[in-house]
């Protein structure tokens, strides 16, 4: 009975946990949210409309001539004008003020291309994106969301790490298509390379033809400057 007991006890804490970490993680509306800045249009993450979240609750705002995002649910940014076919590269700077601020672990931001039937139950992307601890990711939505390098974050010393929580870190981030190859750089240095047939095709991308935009994981906040595309 005894150990029955521990065992119980034992479940119910981890359970507990598990609950608790997932109550803490949940995509936490801001307040003043929507987009502020004329010509943009945004689109939250399918998954975070099921949840009942809205694009209402991130917020794109513009400082000059430099973006701010705070988010709430994940979304994607995007001017319709702002579109890239052939052999091209985004970039952007980014720069997060607090380093998880808005939670205990961090948020990825960054960049996407290959923007087709966005804000639509077909949209379609691929995007590449920075934590503040020194990791990336490469992902993209098609019929389904798609992962490029494994289920999680991947270390690189190229991307820079936050100083400690609450401080500040700068990333700079592009998106290149060149010949057969998309190529993610982050700091000068290429970090993930793929061939053009691995990300476009069934259940991954239209195109790599398309919008591009800014892409930013949920409770997560930070300026961009100098976004643009270049042959």
């Amino acid at each position: 009975m005894h150990r029955t007991r521990i065992v119980i006890g034992t479940l119910v804490l981890l359970m507990t946990g598990v609950l608790s970490a997932t109550a803490q993680d949940q995509s936490k509306a801001v307040e003043n949210g929507g987009i502020s800045v004329p010509g943009w249009s945004g689109a939250i993450d399918a998954n975070e409309t099921k949840n009942g979240q809205m694009l209402e609750n991130s917020s794109l705002s513009a400082h000059g001539e430099m973006l701010h995002v705070k988010t709430g649910p994940s979304v994607v940014y995007w001017k319709p004008e702002n579109k890239a076919s052939g052999d091209y590269t985004i970039s952007a700077t980014f720069e997060e003020p607090g380093y998880m601020a808005g939670g205990d672990h961090p948020h990825p931001y960054g960049l996407f291309i290959g923007g087709n039937d966005l804000g639509t139950d077909s949209a379609s992307f691929l995007y590449c994106a920075a934590y503040g601890n020194g990791s990336f990711i490469v992902r993209g939505f098609g019929p389904e969301p798609f992962q490029m390098n494994g289920r999680r974050p991947e270390a690189n010393a190229a991307v820079n790490k936050a100083a400690d929580k609450g401080t500040a870190v700068t990333q700079a981030i592009s998106l290149s298509v060149k010949g057969d190859k998309v190529e993610c750089a982050i700091n000068g240095a290429v970090v993930a390379s793929y061939a053009k047939a691995d990300v476009v095709g069934a259940g991954k991308l239209k195109s790599t033809d398309g919008l591009y935009g800014i892409r930013f994981g949920h409770n997560t906040e930070a300026s961009v400057a100098g976004l643009k595309m270049s042959k």
